[in-house]
């Protein structure tokens, strides 16, 4: 490999070291911290920050001292959800609880300020609504959406609130920001979410969540039906499924993890940061 080239690769090692730490935090972060993490000087993460955030890859908090997850990376993990090696063992878990309700099923994530699905199978009837993975939908009057409202940390909700528009989709549409506040607090003691006719009207829906390994909530399953079917309480009556299903999911992220070396976390770092002189 040549000098230029070897300088290429260790360059990129350090932006994805770099990625690496913003991705996992659980809040903006600082270039001080960046630069405490890669091991790196001042000078040369500053650079590799603004390079990403020129790039859409990272975004810099209004205060302009902190980083976060920008648009391009936040759509690159939901494309990597969606075509993902253990995609088809999410798929038949999908399946196994249709078949097992009777009812549409889906898989979502929240990708900023919206839902976006990850995938999911419809039932057999007729009468049904087509959503496609790929498909949005709002956060405060979806299940799924309420539900990772209310999971995110109060400040973390605060702030997105304060810049969400309560938009009215039906007349059981939440507008009231004290009142929907108060909705999220009983989801995030139940665990369990629902949607009574608040996106579309005679569309009733529930959605519990799917944990990662070590605990923090990455996505939902949610059953959905039109309430000449099934009504609110009916829907509610198959939660114990719902929770079966997402243990389920659950298992398939830790699947996904296996591969990984036990000294993957820092790895990018270790191989990217060059040895201090003395």
């Amino acid at each position: 490999m040549s000098a230029k080239q070897d300088n290429t690769s260790s360059a990129t090692l350090r932006a994805i070291a770099v990625l690496e730490i913003i991705v996992r935090a659980d809040r903006p972060v600082s270039l001080t911290e960046v630069m405490t993490d890669v091991d790196l000087p001042k000078p040369t993460v500053y650079r590799i920050l603004t390079l990403l955030e020129h790039s859409g890859l990272l975004l810099r908090e209004p205060d302009g001292k902190r980083y976060t997850v920008g648009p391009r990376l936040a759509h690159f993990g939901a494309e990597i959800l969606m075509n993902s090696s253990v995609r088809g063992s999410r798929h038949a878990i999908l399946q196994r609880l249709v078949d097992d309700i009777g009812e549409t099923c889906n898989f979502t994530m929240l990708d900023g300020s919206e839902v976006v699905y990850l995938d999911r199978v419809e039932t057999a009837w007729p009468l049904r609504m087509n959503l496609q993975p790929g498909s949005r939908v709002p956060l405060h009057c979806s299940a799924s959406g309420k539900l990772f409202l209310a999971m995110l940390t109060r400040a973390k909700r605060a702030k997105l609130l304060d810049n969400l528009p309560l938009r009215r989709f039906t007349e059981n549409t939440i507008t009231d920001r004290d009142k929907l506040e108060l909705e999220l607090e009983r989801i995030r003691r139940d665990k369990v979410s629902t949607d009574n006719e608040e996106y579309l009207t005679g569309l009733v829906c529930v959605a519990v969540p799917v944990l990662s390994r070590d605990g923090k909530l990455c996505a939902s399953v949610a059953v959905h039906a039109p309430v000449a079917r099934m009504s609110l309480d009916q829907a509610l009556a198959h939660v114990p499924a719902l929770r079966r299903a997402a243990n389920s999911m659950t298992q398939t992220y830790q699947e996904d993890a296996v591969a990984r070396p036990r000294g993957h976390k820092h790895a990018a770092s270790r191989r990217a940061a060059p040895k201090r002189r003395t």
